[in-house]
């Protein structure tokens, strides 16, 4: 079992800056990928990157390319997403999830059996 917990969420004007943090607990992350999803009102939940725990690999979607960082702090067993250049449709729920690693599709959520319980990100225009 892995326990996910978001911090970091908040208002941010459009343009600025925020970094999102993921605090797992549990099992050992070394074999696993963590993700980073988000949910904006009335919409599915949609990919935005994810990082390989052991070799520090990343991925992004080509919506958050070039504005975003996903970083991990491995004695804090702490996930990061850095977030600049804000737009308004950046707003939505942030999630963290965890999966072991060897699934196929990072970019899914259904590969993902443990969330953490999401942080708001609200972007002023």
């Amino acid at each position: 079992q892995v326990q996910l917990g978001e911090s970091g969420g908040g208002l941010v004007q459009a343009g600025g800056s925020l970094r999102l943090s993921c605090a797992a607990s549990g099992r050992s992350l070394n074999s696993n990928v963590m993700g980073w999803f988000r949910q904006a009102p009335g919409k599915g939940r949609e990919f935005v990157g994810y990082i390989r725990w052991s070799g520090g690999s990343t991925y992004y979607a080509d919506s958050v390319k070039g504005r975003s960082i996903i970083s991990r702090d491995k004695p804090k067993n702490t996930l990061y997403l850095q977030m600049d250049g804000l737009k308004p449709e950046d707003a939505a729920v942030y999630y963290c999830a965890a999966t072991p690693f060897g699934v196929a599709d990072y970019t899914q959520a259904t590969t993902y059996p443990y969330w953490g319980q999401g942080t708001q990100v609200t972007v002023s225009s």
